[in-house]
């Protein structure tokens, strides 16, 4: 007859048995989505908000207060988001002086540059279905990159020139990081990339006329490079090639796979190419001084009012986008928090390493950061120098005034978004980073 400490046994046996196979259901996996409460305010019980922090929010305030009485800017919109939950979200002067329009918290900038790195990760995201290698040519999907070339000489009375070929094929990971030697024309650093782009009459940042981005990208592909491919970096239009490339790769307007594939899962309502009519009039004027007193921008090269008005076809990859504090912030947020959003998987991790990873060594010439495949990213010497954030922030800004950064170890945001051009007493943009890194 079986004993007592037998029976526990085979008991004890049988159970461990039988729990091993009951049948499991695979663990998804588990992430943060902390990107759907980002336009929240903070619960101070939840972030432990202090009375100390509060003094320091009044920093901000005073920063900000003191450049609008000093006249260095009009207005500006400031967040500040921390483990997901916005802490600090203001308003401050005026959206447009001349009508004496207040500044609100929902306001909509012309990101410009901002719209980089969401063009950035659109490819990216591409990239992980296997469409595509980092390195390939983009002449094997737009053939009109097929013979690059480098300017050789360039006549300063009529803006001819001559080209020599170039060694090396533009691939997409040099457009990425800068480094294919294609220019920026209108605001390129050399005088001669300035002409040979107004003469060949490309569209360098936004239009309100009848253009297509394909049609730009064509002409562009037919221009000298500055440099070798690869050899060094040369901020450019590169994002507004990968614009078109997207429509190629993803066969839909490069505007609606942003719609489909980043803006409505991420909840990002307010970020746009051109404006629908409901929000016209949260858009922020471009201001600029004028005889001491801030006055609306007037037309130039380019119209301020593009994202409303006009023809509403150029989609331009590198400066097209206008959005809120509160969208980019979701934008932000998905990155923190491991590329999910609102539980949408936007990107994968090992993918985010490698956009955050240094692509170009030293060509950037910034000691302090390096570049990556969408931003700039504060390394050890920026740590150690201070006021930027720690190592692995990344962060870039856009042509009419805006600012943004995030510390993904402190799961820290920062954006400070103006409307100005013309702006050389504005010091704002690093007095609210260095602040910003001292409340936590």
């Amino acid at each position: 007859m079986m004993n007592y400490h037998s029976l526990i046994f085979l008991l004890l046996l049988l159970l461990s048995s039988c729990s091993v196979s009951i049948p499991v259901t695979p663990k998804q996996e588990t992430v943060k989505t902390s990107s759907a409460v980002a336009i929240q305010e903070a619960d101070p019980d939840i972030i432990k908000v202090d009375k100390a922090s509060d003094i320091n929010f009044v920093r901000i305030d005073n920063i900000i207060n003191e450049a609008i009485e000093e006249n260095d800017i009009p207005g500006a919109v400031a967040l500040i988001a921390h483990k997901g939950k916005v802490v600090y979200h203001k308003a401050f002067g005026k959206a447009d002086t001349e009508s004496n329009r207040a500044m609100k918290t929902d306001d909509i900038f012309r990101i410009a540059s901002q719209t980089k790195a969401i063009t950035s990760t659109a490819v990216m995201m591409l990239w992980e279905k296997g469409l595509f290698r980092l390195d390939d040519p983009i002449s094997k999907y737009i053939p009109e990159f097929k013979k690059a070339t480098l300017l050789d000489s360039f006549n300063e009375s009529d803006s001819t020139y001559t080209t020599k070929p170039a060694n090396t094929q533009i691939t997409i990971r040099h457009l990425l990081s800068h480094t294919s030697g294609i220019g920026y024309g209108v605001i390129d650093g050399d005088p001669r990339f300035k002409k040979m782009y107004a003469k060949a009459g490309i569209t360098d940042l936004f239009t309100t006329e009848n253009i297509s981005i394909a049609q730009s990208v064509k002409k562009l592909a037919a221009l000298p490079l500055h440099h070798e491919p690869g050899s060094k970096f040369t901020y450019s239009e590169g994002l507004d090639v990968l614009g078109y490339f997207i429509e190629i790769i993803s066969g839909q307007p490069f505007d609606e796979f942003l719609r489909e594939h980043i803006f409505d899962p991420i909840g990002m309502a307010d970020t746009w190419f051109y404006l629908p009519a409901s929000k016209h009039s949260r858009l922020v004027n471009v201001q600029h001084k004028k005889d001491g007193q801030w006055k609306n921008y007037p037309k130039t090269f380019y119209d301020t009012d593009y994202p409303i008005k006009g023809a509403k076809r150029f989609f331009s990859g590198g400066a097209g986008l206008s959005s809120t504090a509160a969208d980019y912030a979701k934008f932000l947020q998905m990155y923190i928090d491991g590329g999910v959003a609102n539980g949408h998987r936007i990107l994968g991790r090992i993918t985010i390493r490698t956009i955050m990873a240094n692509q170009i060594k030293d060509s950037w010439g910034d000691g302090g950061k390096h570049y990556g495949l969408a931003f700039g990213v504060v390394n050890e010497d920026g740590d150690r120098v201070g006021g930027e954030g720690g190592k692995g922030t990344f962060d870039w800004g856009g042509y009419f005034n805006t600012q943004y950064f995030a510390d993904p170890e402190e799961e820290i945001i920062g954006i400070l978004m103006k409307q100005t051009q013309g702006t050389s007493s504005d010091d704002t943009g690093w007095q609210f980073r260095q602040v910003v890194f001292s409340l936590f």
